[in-house]
């Protein structure tokens, strides 16, 4: 079962505590208001305002001098990567990293690069040693290496600084740029305890989701310089990725911006609870970091223990055979009682 599987509506109806994604959360009244009340002009022409704030306010966030509104992570990503590199070139990733796993080999699809996947470690992190031994020496042979793409949080596990300048530097040394996959940025920044600029510092361009961990319906930035915004606009009309009166969305990703972005402890702290009683119910190898925790049921009890948490209005998701949760905002004390108290009836 992959964790976008569909959820009819009966289910949905009767569901207490949605733990798939944290991409599942809904405005609240506050945010709706907020949306209504934008202030919105045609951002194509550059005349949408709500937007333009909300990309001057990141731009300076991270420390960078420009930004760009975008619709979705898997957008971002891809503007970077056509702002990075030309046809037949190469980009160098994590073999677990979503540019690489999950976003449907866009990279070569549509931007004619090719994908050298590098194995992480026990940190979901990429060596400066292996980042060295990729980069493809210059022989018309070869394809161009011109990019490094890192990601942070993976897996739940956020990466220390350490980890991250390592691979950046030894990139940046090869003459390479380097991209950050933060769709889960905040709870990057949260766990580690730094600062935005600090580790936007470990990256060129650097893509933040809004509607993950924040909460907002819809919407990603990519962050970098004049230039690598300037070629992203581009790359985003190509990609069909112009937007108008979008500042509805903006004002969405600014509310959370203003209000949510202290709630992530709290999704990291349920994430630990969870996890702890998951282990006292000798349930098997558990694993978690930020806000999400793994395991791995016997294969017998995968399928019954779905139907057994959606009967108990628990929804979980993860792709076969392991089950992955994501604490989120819409996710409080009360559900996740609930999710505990129906796991606990099944491991009885």
């Amino acid at each position: 079962m992959s964790t976008y599987g569909a959820m009819d509506s009966g289910i949905r109806n009767s569901i207490v505590c949605d733990l798939r994604s944290d991409t599942v959360t809904c405005p609240d009244d506050a945010m709706r208001s907020a949306m209504a009340a934008a202030e919105v002009g045609d951002d194509v022409y550059g005349e949408d305002p709500s937007i333009i704030a909300l990309e001057n306010r990141m731009a300076g966030f991270l420390g960078k001098d420009a930004a760009m509104f975008v619709s979705s992570g898997t957008q971002s990503n891809l503007c970077a990567i056509m702002a990075h590199c030309g046809r037949g070139d190469e980009l160098i990733v994590g073999d677990t990293y979503h540019i690489y796993a999950d976003e449907a080999a866009g990279a070569s699809v549509l931007a004619g690069v090719s994908m050298h996947a590098i194995p992480v470690d026990d940190c979901n992190a990429v060596s400066a040693e292996q980042v060295k031994g990729t980069v493809k020496d210059d022989d018309p042979h070869y394809a161009r290496s011109r990019l490094l793409c890192l990601e942070n949080t993976v897996g739940g596990k956020a990466i220390s600084l350490e980890k991250m300048r390592a691979p950046a530097q030894a990139a940046w040394d090869a003459g390479l740029s380097v991209h950050l996959d933060g769709a889960r940025f905040f709870n990057a920044i949260t766990e580690l305890k730094c600062t935005a600029k600090e580790l936007a510092d470990c990256a060129d361009s650097i893509s933040v989701c809004f509607s993950k961990g924040l909460g907002a319906p819809v919407g990603s930035i990519l962050v970098g310089s004049h230039a690598i915004i300037a070629r992203a606009r581009r790359n985003r009309k190509i990609l069909g990725g112009g937007l108008r009166q979008a500042g509805v969305l903006a004002a969405a990703a600014t509310h959370a911006l203003d209000h949510h972005l202290s709630l992530l402890p709290a999704d990291h702290d349920r994430a630990a609870q969870l996890a702890d009683a998951l282990h006292d119910l000798d349930v098997g190898n558990v694993h978690s970091g930020t806000n999400m925790v793994f395991f791995t049921p016997n294969a017998s009890q995968h399928n019954p223990l779905h139907a057994h948490m959606e009967a108990a209005g628990v929804r979980i998701g993860g792709q076969h055979p392991t089950i992955r949760m994501v604490m989120h905002r819409d996710i409080d004390d009360a559900g996740l009682e609930a999710a505990i108290t129906a796991f606990r009836s099944f491991y009885a």
